[in-house]
């Protein structure tokens, strides 16, 4: 008797009953790799399910809570954020604000170019102020600016050229020919200005080379210079 036998893992010849062993035997390999297989699949859905129900298998049963049906959970909105750096500088701009009605007549040397310089300051302070003693550093030039923006940037400058080092400024108001009646809008104000600024020392009108009547020399507090120490610093 000859037959041919095909299974999955090979093809064996039979030719007689004895020769059904080794057919026997691939069959029960073949069946006991299906039976791991298997095995090892409902092993994995296991552990799956498990990690799916990690949570209800940890606490165990639980019941609801009598008299909770139907009630909604609201989310707890959080509060805005606090603003603190806005509010700070808010507060500085108040405390170092300058105002236009500040009367700075009696404040002014009653000379021909209205000087001033702080109490405790000397005649001779202003006096090599206005021969140019002190070099002029830097300069803010004002022109074609409102009254609030020229105001601002002068509040800005002074603190600004204080806080980098700088001594002796120049502030360009203007001497008022393109204004109606030909007179300076901002002379006057310049001048209550920087009275109220505590950084400032004492100004004088500039000599003509340097703007003439269109201009104050102001000498300033001498300043920590921290800020330029930080750009050098950086620099390097």
């Amino acid at each position: 008797m000859t037959a041919a036998f095909d299974s999955r893992s090979a093809s064996i010849a039979v030719r007689s009953f004895a020769d059904l062993k080794p057919v026997r035997r691939a069959l029960a390999e073949a069946a006991a790799q299906q039976a791991e297989r298997e095995r090892a699949a409902q092993e994995a859905a296991r552990r799956a399910q498990i990690e799916r129900h990690l949570f209800a298998h940890s606490i165990g049963p639980v019941q609801p809570i009598k008299g909770q049906e139907g009630r909604r959970w609201h989310r707890q909105e959080l509060p805005e954020p606090v603003p603190v750096q806005r509010q700070l500088d808010e507060a500085r701009a108040l405390l170092e604000s300058i105002s236009d009605e500040f009367d700075v007549s009696t404040l002014l040397d009653v000379d021909d170019q209205l000087s001033y310089r702080r109490p405790g300051v000397g005649l001779d302070v202003t006096r090599k102020l206005r021969s140019g003693a002190w070099s002029i550093q830097r300069q803010l030039d004002l022109h074609g600016l409102r009254t609030d923006e020229a105001r601002e940037a002068l509040g800005e400058f002074i603190r600004l050229a204080h806080r980098t080092g700088l001594r002796c400024v120049r502030i360009v108001h203007g001497k008022g020919l393109g204004s109606p009646g030909r007179v300076p809008v901002l002379k006057g104000r310049v001048q209550r200005w920087l009275v109220q600024k505590k950084e400032v020392l004492a100004f004088v009108q500039a000599r003509p080379l340097d703007g003439g009547a269109g201009a104050l020399v102001v000498l300033l507090q001498p300043g920590g210079g921290e800020l330029a120490e930080a750009i050098d610093s950086k620099k390097r």
